[in-house]
């Protein structure tokens, strides 16, 4: 940011400005899970199967993970301002037109383009918080900023549930129409913190860009689409996979050995760096992975409707409000590390606390555990934002960030699709052990048996068969809902133990030093 453009503003300005990019960054995060509960909708509206509307929410998934990381660059051509500005153009445009697709094609089309097109509104706001605030200024802006991250995934389901269910699906779509034309005029009058480089376009590492793109749209492709296929018993699966996986190889070669990488991988030879891009990953597995598993076992398991689902989860994202005045006040008091710390510690006790998760768990067993992952998520987040970036000279801040927000998607991804896995495959391992002690020597079993084929057999007007043949139902019935839940127990488990690992590695961060102020010329 030039010198003079950054006298220019007063405080209440860059606050304003600062605003109104969160807000860009927030409807931009918030759509990746508002369709979430109401892909049952869509689909019926658009006459498509629950393989091909899955694709909604996929295709969106697909086409920001891509955009993410090549953003830093992006703003060196275009300036912050003006990628910002066609950003939440593009993304106003093509929600538009979602809410006006016809089918269940256009509607995966006009779903990438959303999500290509709006995804540098997120790594951008992070850069520009550091180039706005210094001090305690910047750690109340990284306050919001991960409040924001970790809320827009915790309210989509609720949002789009209620949505859906008083209006229609469309207006799923069509509510991004106002912020997002608040965004396209505010920002480019506000926000002039650097200029566009054209001369960036020369000599740009595209073979890199190329790579990465087609790693990780693969990679996206294979974790969203493996649990359902078998992973690579799958031909689809597992070329995708191999694709990925060299495309990767050879990407990370190319930056490596290319002078002018347009991602800066040298930045994790920062120590803080690198441990912040493993936190945000990790943080990426519990926040998506939770925010999946939750109403999967509310639907699912307690067969509730997208609106009852969502109030349920409703309390996780009132509590992480709630601890936003605690920790910028504690933000004052204490070290940061050790505030992750407890926030880590915190979020591992509460998924620990949903491992006793049983059938008829509703929003009174589920207000504990889930008080204390919103609470922790707003403890965790945010000093991870300050420590991750705030210790990086200016220079550095557009390309790290894209990293830094690439790694914590890269986690949702991973960490939905391993309890995707979980899901399928303990399901048939716990139905199998529980189903071992339902034989003839099990007495409760034979009782409840006689009792129920009884009961049954008086409703169907005294027909033995059947009534004893639907007693033998409802106890399959029975048994696989217990597996069920055994299995969601466990991939709560797998999470809390990743958390866990997180939380013993925090002191291996260094307090951060913030650079110098920028220079004139910093960008």
């Amino acid at each position: 940011m030039n010198g003079a453009a950054q006298g220019e503003l007063t405080t209440a300005a860059k606050v304003f400005a600062f605003g109104a990019m969160c807000v860009g960054f927030f409807i931009a995060l918030l759509d990746i899970q508002i369709v979430s509960a109401s892909l049952k909708e869509i689909g019926g509206g658009l006459s498509a199967s629950p393989d091909e509307v899955a694709w909604v929410q996929t295709s969106y998934l697909i086409a920001e993970i891509i955009v993410i990381p090549i953003s830093g660059w992006l703003s060196r051509v275009m300036s912050t301002r003006w990628l910002f500005c066609f950003s939440a153009v593009g993304f106003t445009a093509t929600s538009l037109l979602c809410g006006w697709a016809w089918d269940i094609q256009s509607m995966i089309i006009f779903r990438a383009l959303q999500g290509f097109l709006g995804g540098s509104m997120i790594p951008t706001v992070y850069t520009s918080a550091f180039y706005y605030f210094q001090g305690h200024q910047r750690v109340i802006a990284a306050a919001v900023i991960g409040a924001l991250a970790s809320l827009a995934p915790t309210f989509g389901p609720t949002i789009g549930g209620w949505i859906t269910d008083h209006y229609s699906w469309h207006w799923l779509f069509f509510i991004n129409l106002a912020p997002g034309l608040f965004v396209a005029v505010c920002v480019p009058l506000l926000v002039k913190i650097d200029q566009a480089d054209f001369s960036v376009l020369r000599g740009a590492d595209y073979l890199g860009m190329l790579l990465m793109a087609v790693s990780l749209g693969c990679l996206e492709y294979t974790l969203e689409e493996g649990p359902r296929w078998n992973w690579f018993e799958d031909t689809v699966i597992f070329t995708t996979g191999w694709i990925s996986a060299v495309s990767g190889i050879a990407f990370i070669w190319r930056s490596l050995a290319y002078k002018n990488p347009f991602m800066d991988l040298r930045a994790l030879k920062d120590l803080n760096f690198a441990l912040g891009s493993f936190f945000s990953f990790i943080t990426g597995i519990g926040i998506f992975a939770t925010i999946y598993l939750t109403p999967l076992f509310l639907g699912r398991v307690r067969g509730y409707s997208a609106l009852e689902t969502g109030e349920a989860i409703f309390s996780t994202g009132i509590f992480q409000m709630l601890a936003i005045p605690f920790y910028t006040y504690c933000a004052r008091k204490f070290d940061l590390r050790w505030l992750m710390m407890f926030g880590l510690a915190c979020f591992t006790l509460g998924l620990w606390e949903f491992t006793g998760i049983t059938h008829d768990w509703s929003w009174r067993e589920l207000l504990l555990p889930q008080a204390l992952r919103g609470f922790a998520q707003q403890f965790t987040v945010a000093p991870i934002v300050t420590l991750t970036l705030g210790g990086l000279a200016p220079s550095r801040l557009k390309s790290a960030s894209g990293l830094f927000n690439l790694m914590r998607n890269l986690g949702g991804a991973i960490g939905i699709a391993a309890c995707g896995t979980i899901l399928n495959d303990r399901a048939n391992l716990h139905f199998l052990r529980l189903a071992e002690h339902l034989n003839a020597t099990n007495v409760a079993l034979q009782s409840w048996l006689q009792h129920a084929g009884a009961h049954l057999t008086a409703i169907q007007g005294g027909d033995r068969v059947h009534g004893q043949a639907s007693a033998l139902k409802q106890l399959w019935s029975l048994t696989w809902r217990e597996a069920q839940v055994q299995t969601y127990a466990d991939a709560f488990l797998v999470i809390a133990a990743c958390l866990a690992l997180a939380t013993v590695m925090v002191p291996l961060l260094r307090k951060v030093v913030p650079p110098s102020a920028p220079p004139a010329d910093a960008h």
